[in-house]
C-alpha cells in the first residue's frame, strides 16, 4: 500500500467492486478495495456464465436494460475477447408455450435495439436427424450471444485497477466505518489478525448480498432499501450436444433454463430462480432445484438425465432490488441496478450498489463515477470502453493469439495452448517465460503446473487451492484427489506473496 489515504474505498471484490475500482483508479484518483474472502469469491464466480442482453426481460419491458447490455456485449468483445467469446444459442420451439410469432419479434427487437458489429443475426432453424433434441422439437430459431469466464473477468478488472496504482485488499473484512471531518474512517482487519484504519473522501458499498451487512456496520447510514436475495443453482453433467451450441429451454411455468458448453466435455445446466434466507457463503442447490432442472432437460432431448449423472453443482445469490416488486416471483424481479447516494448536509458521500449483473458491470461503474464526481472533481474522464483488460492488449484473434503461443512453446499440447489463451490471453507469455520444455514449468497438479501456480500467487492475489483451482481456473472439475493433494502440499511450502 503506497498510502492509507484514499479518494475513493469499494468494499467488495465482485464484478462490480472491482469494475468501479478500475475505473476510478484509471481516472487519476487513488483507490482501495476491500474484500473480505478472494475475489470474485460471492455472486460473480456462481453466474450462468453468460454475457447476453437478455432476451427474456424483453417480456418484463425492461428495454433500456436489455439495450444496454447488448451494447456492452459489444464492448466487452472488444476489451477482452480473451474471456468473452461469441456463443449462438438455439431455441426450440415448443407447441403451447410462447407462439412463434412472439419469439420472431422479440428476436427482431434483440437484433436491433443496440448496434450489431460482432455477431450475426438470428434466424429460424430446422432441427434434422443427427440433433441432440428429441423428435418432436423439429423447429426453432437461432441467435447470438455471449459466453464468460466470469471469476477471471473479475480477476482482470482488479489486475486493471491495480496497475493503474489501486491497492487490492483481499482477505481484509472491513469492521465498521464512520464520517470524520472531511471523509470515512474505515477499520478492517488484515489476515494477520491487526486492524487497519483507512481514511477516505469517498465510500462505495459493493457488497453484494452483505449490502446490507455492511451498511449495519456504517455508521450513520440511513438507508431502507431493502434487498431480496434469490438463489440461482447450476448443474453440471457430460456433454448433452457435441456441437458448440448453447440451448434455450423454456418451461411452462414461463421461465427460461440454459444448456451450456461447459469445457470440453460438459453442459453447463441452469438457472433457477428461488429465494433466500441465510449466509450467502452458506447456499447450496436443493433436491427441488435438482429436479426442476433435470426434468425440463429430459423433456428436449434424447439423452435421459438421472442424478447420479450430475458431476457438479454450484449455487451462487442474486441481491436484487425489493423494491415495490415484493409480491413477484422471484424471476421478475428486475435485474437492473440501482445506485443511492447518502450525503447529508456537507458529510462525507456513501455510495451504495443495489443489484447489477455481469454483463453491465462497466457502465454501472461508469455511472457510479459519476455519482461521485461532485465530491472528487479532480477525476479525469470515463475511459474504460476503450481500455482492453490485461492479457488482451494486442489480441487481433484468438487463433492468431494460439498460433503464436503454440510457434513458442511448440512443445505444450494444442489443448493446454487454448486453455492458456482463453484465461491469460498474452500474459500467459509472462509466466512461461524462456521456458524450453514441460520440465522447465515444474511439477504438474492436473492440467495446472507449478509456474503457473506461482503465477496466480504473485500477480492474482491466489492464496489456497480453492481460490486456484475454481475462481483463477476451473481445473477443480474431474481434478484427481491425488493432484489436489500435491497442489495443497505445494501451497503449504510456498511464502506469502
Amino acid at each position: 500500500m503506497e498510502s492509507r489515504h484514499y479518494d475513493v474505498l469499494v468494499i467488495g471484490g465482485g464484478i462490480n467492486g472491482a469494475g468501479i475500482a478500475a475505473d476510478a483508479a484509471g481516472r487519476g484518483l487513488s483507490v482501495a478495495l476491500l474484500e473480505a474472502e478472494d475475489l470474485a469469491s460471492g455472486t460473480s464466480a456462481w453466474s450462468s456464465k453468460l454475457i447476453h442482453g437478455g432476451l427474456r426481460y424483453l417480456e418484463h419491458y425492461e428495454f433500456r436494460l436489455v439495450r444496454e447490455a447488448l451494447a456492452e456485449r459489444e464492448v466487452l468483445l472488444r476489451i477482452a475477447p480473451h474471456l468473452v467469446t461469441p456463443l449462438r444459442f438455439r431455441l426450440p420451439h415448443h407447441q403451447g408455450l410462447r407462439p412463434a410469432w412472439m419469439i420472431r419479434a422479440g428476436l427482431f427487437l434483440y437484433d436491433h435495439l443496440s448496434r450489431r458489429v460482432s455477431l450475426p443475426a438470428s434466424h429460424a432453424i430446422t432441427f434434422d436427424a443427427d440433433s441432440a433434441l428429441k423428435p418432436e422439437f423439429h423447429q426453432g430459431f437461432e441467435y447470438s450471444d455471449c459466453r464468460v469466464d466470469d471469476s477471471r473477468l473479475v480477476v482482470a478488472n482488479a489486475q486493471l485497477a491495480a496497475e493503474q496504482r489501486a491497492s487490492i485488499l483481499t482477505r481484509h473484512k472491513m469492521l465498521r466505518a464512520e464520517r470524520q471531518p472531511g471523509g470515512w474512517q474505515v477499520e478492517a482487519l488484515s489476515p494477520s489478525g491487526k486492524t487497519l484504519t483507512l481514511l477516505t473522501k469517498t465510500l462505495v458499498n459493493a457488497a453484494g448480498p452483505w449490502i446490507r451487512q455492511v451498511l449495519d456496520q456504517i455508521q450513520g447510514s440511513q438507508s431502507n432499501q431493502d434487498v431480496r436475495l434469490v438463489k440461482g443453482s447450476h448443474l453440471i453433467v457430460p456433454r448433452l450436444d457435441a456441437s458448440d451450441a448453447a440451448y434455450i429451454l423454456q418451461h411452462q411455468d414461463g421461465r427460461i433454463v440454459f444448456v451450456i458448453p461447459y469445457g470440453e466435455a460438459y453442459s453447463l445446466i441452469g438457472t433457477t430462480d428461488v429465494d433466500y434466507q441465510g449466509d450467502p457463503r452458506a447456499v447450496q442447490i436443493d433436491a427441488q432445484e435438482m429436479d426442476y432442472l433435470l426434468t425440463l432437460v429430459n423433456q428436449y432431448f434424447t439423452t435421459q438425465l438421472k442424478p447420479e449423472a450430475i458431476l457438479w453443482s454450484f449455487s451462487g445469490v442474486r441481491p436484487l432490488m425489493q423494491g415495490e416488486q415484493a409480491g413477484q416471483a422471484a424471476a421478475k424481479v428486475t435485474r437492473d441496478y440501482h445506485l443511492e447516494l447518502e450525503q447529508p448536509a456537507g458529510q462525507a458521500p456513501l455510495l451504495s450498489i443495489f443489484g447489477g449483473k455481469l454483463t453491465t458491470y462497466r457502465k454501472l461503474a461508469e455511472a457510479a463515477l459519476a455519482k461521485l464526481q461532485p465530491f472528487l472533481p479532480q477525476m479525469g474522464p470515463a475511459w474504460t470502453e476503450q481500455a482492453r483488460l490485461p492479457g488482451a492488449e494486442s489480441i487481433s484473434s484468438l487463433s492468431q493469439a494460439q498460433a503464436e503461443l503454440q510457434q513458442a512453446y511448440p512443445f505444450l499440447p494444442p489443448a493446454t495452448v487454448k486453455r492458456l489463451i482463453q484465461a491469460y490471453g498474452l500474459r500467459a507469455h509472462h509466466w512461461l517465460n524462456g521456458a524450453q520444455c514441460l520440465a522447465d514449468l515444474g511439477p504438474s497438479f492436473g492440467p495446472l503446473f507449478a509456474r503457473e501456480v506461482d503465477y496466480l500467487i504473485r500477480h492474482e492475489w491466489a492464496q489456497t487451492s480453492e481460490d486456484i483451482l475454481w475462481r483463477r481456473s476451473k481445473a477443480g472439475l474431474g481434478l484427481k484427489e491425488q493432484d489436489r493433494l500435491a497442489l495443497e502440499a505445494y501451497l503449504t511450502q510456498k511464502p506469502p506473496a
